[in-house]
């Protein structure tokens, strides 16, 4: 579970399944660079854990799925002894950190303005294309565990689901195996809207199965989908994950609005501001949702925030020190897709690793020895 607080919401989790899966699904939020690298800390912990392995389903949005797409691209070069993948750093850590190093937003939304017949999304996955992902496709996954990266329909309103089997929104239909680059699903799960939104993605009718085609399954939708930012529906990629496992562990790098006592007139800043609005109660609601799911027996696991508070889990021995004054900064960091300096990037990996080993002894392996140390012990959580 988490910190229990005042979380006394009922869940309302669309479309529960009644007999999920005994499977472990681990869920990955959106956040930009921010919550990127507060991934990267609770995998690495989950990796010492041995809760990395164990893993049947990670669920993506936005920043989240920057991480995802590279842990499912690097899956089958992991070298698990008792396991435990030896070569983590490598294969997760390293290309991570060396994209928090490169700005991406500000030269994509140049790009898009600038050069003709391309779009903001467009120059975003041609960034995550060299960097990251090169000319991979979601083919590249592994079958087990399944990666699911999530993107928003903003022409019917649900997710887009990009996976290796398939990708689908319910209302439009299912396209078995496909093609599409990795750096395309993830550029359309990160289109954060309005800056770096819509990613435009041309689909083949006779592509999608004959089975399961949904109510939209016609021009234009079955020929070209207008996709944005997970996070837009789902902001905690959780509704493929709750669906599907018994146990769902909950990895929170979103950002809080912060209150603004002078609130801009013009309706471009205004609908901005009432964006964040909307995104940060639907993102509390999702939390009340979880926990609440936990604490009632419907579902094993834990919830960890970058907003989170140590102190309020009831820590267990060894937990590293993590002063919430100092990690209330860490948790500030703009979403954006901007170059970090190593010392940030090293802290919020850090906060992401502690926090994520408090909730996992707490709630769901209470014998678990304690972390030696932070992965970068000089660094710490701030100053």
């Amino acid at each position: 579970m988490n910190d229990p607080g005042p979380l006394t919401q009922p869940p309302v989790v669309a479309g529960v399944a009644e007999q999920p899966e005994q499977g472990v699904a681990l869920c990955l939020s959106g956040g930009g660079y921010r919550a990127m690298l507060f991934h990267v800390g609770a995998l690495w912990r989950l990796n010492e854990l041995g809760w990395l392995a164990k893993l049947d389903r990670v669920s993506s949005v936005s920043g989240g799925s920057i991480t995802a797409g590279v842990l499912g691209l690097h899956w089958s070069s992991l070298e698990f002894s008792s396991g435990v993948a030896r070569n983590f750093d490598d294969e997760l850590v390293a290309p991570v950190r060396a994209l928090a190093g490169e700005t991406i937003d500000v030269w994509a939304v140049l790009a898009g303005i600038l050069i003709p017949g391309k779009s903001v999304a467009q120059m975003v996955a041609a960034a995550y294309r060299k960097h990251l992902f090169k000319t991979a496709t979601l083919q590249a996954l592994p079958d087990a565990p399944r990666f699911v990266i999530n993107a928003t329909n903003l022409q019917t309103g649900v997710l887009w689901r990009f996976s290796k089997p398939f990708m689908a929104d319910y209302t439009v239909g299912l396209v078995p195996n496909p093609t599409v680059e990795l750096a395309s699903a993830v550029a359309a799960s990160s289109a954060f809207p309005p800056i770096l939104s819509p990613l435009r993605l041309k689909l083949d009718p006779p592509s999608f199965s004959p089975e399961g085609r949904g109510v939209n399954f016609k021009e234009p939708f079955d020929t070209d989908a207008v996709l944005s930012d997970g996070g837009v529906y789902d902001n905690l990629g959780l509704e493929t994950a709750w669906k599907s496992c018994k146990t769902v562990l909950v990895s929170d790098g979103g950002g809080q609005m912060q209150a603004e006592p002078s609130v801009h007139g013009d309706w471009i800043r205004q609908a901005i501001r009432v964006n964040s609005v909307i995104d940060n109660q639907v993102r509390d609601l999702r939390k009340r949702e979880t926990i609440a799911g936990y604490q009632r027996g419907e579902r094993d696991g834990s919830y960890w925030g970058i907003r989170s508070e140590t102190a309020s889990f009831g820590p267990p021995p060894g937990s590293l020190p993590c002063p919430p004054q100092q990690t209330a900064v860490l948790a500030a960091t703009a979403t954006r897709l901007c170059a970090m300096d190593a010392i940030l990037q090293e802290r919020l990996i850090n906060w992401g690793y502690a926090v994520c080993d408090v909730a996992m002894r707490r709630w769901v392996e209470p014998q678990a020895p304690a972390p030696g140390g932070f992965p970068y012990p000089d660094a710490g959580v701030g100053e």
